[in-house]
């Protein structure tokens, strides 16, 4: 099975190629693409592949944007952090997802599902027009608008209209408002990165996801970097990944 992986976190998409490699070594993955502008020029040079695993967020945009280019007809398995409201969505064109985070046990299954549509000739049906932008609506209502976190024996609500950006530090999460608070959340910048809207989010490296508004200065430096300053940050060395820069760009000019 030749299998295609659109996923624009290295990691992610590495662990998800090994993953497919533990389930069977008979496997193909044709290639790994990061963006929606990449996957569209893919889909327009390339044969169809036999399943694509596609996250719904990259870099450049939701990757449902790739449809209104692209004729896909091959089966897809979305990877996603949402919940069951926008997964209903897929459920209902027979598209199925993975769960983020997730393992060996949830690939299984997946496949499982492939073979029982496979088994009822439903592979070519396509993606239905009207389930993506049923899907799109739904995700764009259920991005995540406040955190959960603990303060000592106490509970509080932090809405994300609060906070400025996201560090991963000492392999914890961080949280930091507008009021110069710090809170510890109990997911990975990888899962948050899924939940927030891209329009106000934007992860420019391993350890930081900024919001637009937390930023006070970007300066260009050698071999085309941007070095950024944050409100309520003391870090001196924010720095756009070399391999973002494009992206961010584009995400600054929305």
């Amino acid at each position: 099975m030749k299998i295609l992986i659109i996923e624009d976190e290295v990691l992610a998409a590495n662990r998800l190629a090994s993953l497919l490699g533990d389930y069977s070594p008979t496997f193909e993955i044709l290639d790994k693409i990061d963006s929606v502008k990449s996957a569209i020029k893919w889909f327009l040079t390339h044969e169809s592949p036999d399943l694509v695993f596609m996250d719904i967020q990259l870099g450049d945009g939701l990757s449902f944007e790739i449809f209104d280019y692209c004729q896909i007809t091959c089966p897809i398995i979305f990877t996603t952090a949402y919940d069951h409201y926008a997964i209903q969505a897929f459920k209902v064109n027979s598209i199925d997802y993975l769960l983020k985070p997730f393992d060996q046990e949830d690939i299984g299954k997946a496949f499982e599902k492939l073979n029982k549509i496979r088994g009822e000739n439903r592979l070519n049906q396509g993606i239905g027009k009207t389930g993506l932008e049923e899907a799109i609506k739904m995700l764009g209502e259920r991005f995540k608008t406040r955190f959960i976190v603990k303060i000592g024996e106490h509970i509080h609500s932090v809405q994300v209209k609060d906070v400025l950006y996201f560090l991963s530090q000492e392999k914890a999460t961080f949280m930091h408002t507008e009021q110069g608070k710090k809170y510890i959340i109990d997911y990975s910048l990888e899962q948050v990165t899924d939940m927030l809207d891209p329009v106000d989010f934007f992860r420019i490296n391993r350890k930081y996801l900024i919001r637009i508004d937390a930023i006070r200065d970007i300066v260009s430096y050698s071999n085309s970097r941007l070095r950024i300053t944050l409100s309520n940050c003391d870090d001196k060395d924010v720095v756009v990944s070399r391999d973002k820069v494009q992206n961010f760009k584009q995400w600054l000019d929305r």
